[in-house]
């Protein structure tokens, strides 16, 4: 498993004291009001910010970060992702599950046929939709309802599906 988990992506800059904007890739965007600490990163560094102050407009989160007081240095971080510790991370319910530990899972229908590899997960608002893909290319879309999705094994990296009808 992946020791850090992405959160969000600084889209812009808000207001001239260093505020910065992010775009949260979490189900909750109130989590952010629990970190202390996050990293940002970009693709040859990661560093550790503190949070000073949370904020929320519309579907996104304003985050006013330690060392960072000028619109200059927020714009500095345009663009870059946002990670946390898997320790600092908020305790999942039973059933939930962080997308980056489902991705790459083999998945196979209850009577052991390989469906493929489980390469995307998107929300279409009621529900997360698993997009797999077979050994020849072909796509599977399947809704992440109990009638489908039968059993999950992040460890072995292994999901069990049920095939409704329509989805064969």
């Amino acid at each position: 498993m992946v020791s850090y988990l992405e959160i969000g992506q600084i889209v812009n800059t808000f207001g001239i004291n260093g505020m910065v904007k992010v775009k949260p890739f979490t189900d909750d965007i109130k989590e952010f009001e629990y970190l202390k600490k996050i990293y940002i990163e970009n693709k040859n560094s990661k560093k550790e910010y503190q949070i000073e102050e949370v904020k929320y407009h519309k579907d996104m989160v304003m985050l006013k970060l330690k060392g960072v007081d000028k619109i200059e240095e927020a714009e500095k971080l345009r663009n870059h992702f946002i990670t946390i510790s898997r320790e600092d991370a908020i305790p999942l319910n039973e059933g939930e599950y962080y997308i980056v530990d489902l991705l790459d899972s083999e998945v196979y229908t209850e009577d052991g046929s390989k469906l493929g590899i489980l390469e995307d997960i998107f929300n279409t608002g009621s529900n997360d939709i698993y997009v797999v893909r077979d050994e020849l290319g072909k796509q599977i879309l399947l809704p992440a309802i109990e009638e489908v999705i039968k059993e999950i094994d992040i460890h072995n990296k292994k999901i069990i599906v049920h095939l409704i009808e329509g989805l064969q």
